[in-house]
């Protein structure tokens, strides 16, 4: 087992320290600083699925069809307009000169629904 200490920058909480424990025991070819930003992604993916699940769909929301294929028809539509969002994000980002890891979800999910239900029929399928 091997343990690795470090320290984010750039989040907020300057000083604080983090363990990352790891079975991945040749330093050589698995450096400590690529571990520890391995690590940041994760929590990057997992920030995607609340996203998905409590932000774009409520948080005590079920899905409504009845059947395997509507539930998988949902799934996908929920997919759909995430992957949008998010493009939307980096190339709200890229205008700007931000890392899209920079531009709020759920702000960008707010405006687009600002957008439809202002304007609705404004856009065709």
């Amino acid at each position: 087992m091997r343990v690795l200490a470090y320290q984010l920058h750039g989040t907020g909480r300057a000083g604080e320290e983090y363990r990352l424990v790891t079975s991945l025991l040749d330093a050589r070819r698995h450096p400590a600083r690529q571990l520890a930003a391995l690590y940041q992604e994760r929590w990057e993916a997992e920030a995607v699925f609340a996203e998905l699940k409590t932000h774009q769909r409520g948080a005590r929301i079920v899905l409504s069809s009845k059947t395997p294929d509507g539930v998988l028809q949902q799934i996908w539509a929920h997919l759909l307009v995430h992957h949008a969002l998010r493009e939307l994000m980096v190339r709200t980002a890229a205008t700007r000169g931000l890392d899209p890891d920079r531009v709020s979800f759920t702000e960008t999910l707010r405006s687009a629904r600002r957008s439809v239900t202002l304007t609705p029929g404004s856009f065709s399928p």
